[in-house]
């Protein structure tokens, strides 16, 4: 997939302030400072599309921006720690917990997971939760570049073998790095595909 344009369309506060579920929406979330907005931004090359901070938690609403004006990528506030009260942090979980069970246009859920550190359980209760709700997920490995690609496989296959704990068949995994902009090519093409299958589904 070619990044022809991207728009930032609207912050909202909860689902219903949300634009019109019109378009395939893709969420991308994961634990405070996962990387995720480096990884936003390493996708649809925009330096500072979404914003990054070395203070985690920074991402307090539901950003939509339109991608080649025919789909939505959704930056959705991180769950577990951040320097933040605990009121405000459950308020942010809510708000991600009502997005992704009733957004009418949600095709998947891209759950970021640090590759650098082993299985957290916040991480897994996510994806856990996501599979109870019947929302499709993928899971992205961030930061693939800071250790050796040894200890990262090391990561990831504790990382599997816990989910396999839970699930039957694991769900689509990619393995990225924003500085090496490792793994935009196979995460767009998977975009991709999923809004073929979504255009062909209305044609019918």
């Amino acid at each position: 997939m070619e990044i022809k344009q991207v728009k930032f369309v609207k912050s909202s506060g909860s689902l219903k302030d949300c634009p019109p579920a019109k378009l395939p929406e893709y969420v991308f979330t994961g634990r405070s400072n996962v990387g995720k907005s480096s990884l936003i931004n390493m996708l649809v090359k925009r330096n500072e599309l979404a914003r990054t901070s070395s203070n985690p938690g920074k991402t307090i609403t539901i950003n939509h921006f339109l991608v080649n004006d025919n789909w939505y990528l959704v930056d959705l506030p991180g769950y577990g720690y951040a320097r933040r009260s605990r009121t405000l942090r459950n308020q942010w979980e809510l708000a991600l917990e009502e997005f992704v069970k009733n957004r009418e246009n949600l095709q998947l859920v891209f759950v970021l997971v640090d590759s650098n550190i082993p299985p957290q359980k916040s991480d897994v209760e996510f994806i856990n939760h996501l599979a109870e709700w019947g929302v499709p997920c993928a899971i992205i490995f961030t930061k693939t570049d800071r250790l050796s690609q040894h200890k990262v496989g090391v990561n990831v296959q504790l990382m599997k073998k816990e989910l396999l704990n839970y699930w039957e068949e694991l769900p689509t995994m990619f393995l990225s790095s924003a500085n090496k902009k490792r793994g935009r090519a196979e995460v767009l093409s998977f975009i991709e595909e999923c809004n073929a299958q979504f255009f062909d589904t209305l044609k019918k």
